[in-house]
């Protein structure tokens, strides 16, 4: 059984708004408000001796708003977190600056198209169900990319891998696994409390 259409994000079901001019108020407010989680989960940073690249909590609050969020909303939210991060301690470690002058900064570029897939993903129903693990993991992958095309331009080819993949799988996976839980759990929870469940 595939996952059905369902245009609806988690965010318009919690927070329904016909008006306009509010609904637009909502999407900065959630957009704002996502950037600034990412920032906060930047704070969560363990520097890795061998690497440029630390652990972060960032990929959580990256799934966690294109999840909740939608496509692009998530992607703006993750926008505007690049461009506060080039002006404000916002990045890992609290650093700032222009991203293309750090070995991190594709990463940081990947959470845009990250954010978007897992929110056209979670658009489309893969939020409900265990598809959900399905749409992060794409996203993660996703993330990935431009991760590891930027940092080949600080390390030698041959360390790429080592220093920009290998020592986050595992706290990927859990990230992953976390955010495909409580978006799952969220939708059961506003079911409920709208009675449709």
């Amino acid at each position: 059984m595939h996952p059905q259409a369902n245009s609806t994000t988690f965010i318009d079901a919690l927070i329904p708004v016909d008006d306009r001019s509010r609904r637009i108020a909502r999407d900065l407010a959630l957009i704002i408000g996502f950037s600034l989680f990412t920032a906060l989960m930047a704070r969560v940073s363990i520097p890795l001796p061998f690497s440029p690249v630390p652990i972060t909590g960032q990929t959580l609050a990256v799934l966690l708003a294109g999840a909740t969020l939608g496509r692009w909303k998530g992607a703006a939210a993750m926008i505007l977190y690049l461009a506060e991060g080039t002006q404000l301690p916002f990045y890992a470690g609290g650093a700032s600056g222009l991203f293309w002058n750090m070995a991190s900064g594709g990463y940081i570029i990947g959470f845009i198209p990250a954010a978007f897939v897992v929110g056209y993903l979670c658009e489309h129903g893969w939020d409900r169900k265990v598809w959900i693990i399905l749409a992060m993991l794409a996203g993660n992958a996703v993330l990935y990319i431009p991760g590891l095309l930027q940092l080949s331009f600080f390390v030698p080819n041959d360390k790429v891998f080592e220093f920009g993949l290998y020592p986050f799988i595992v706290g990927d996976l859990v990230k992953l696994y976390i955010a495909s839980l409580v978006v799952p759990i969220a939708w059961t929870a506003l079911d409920r409390r709208r009675g449709g469940g």
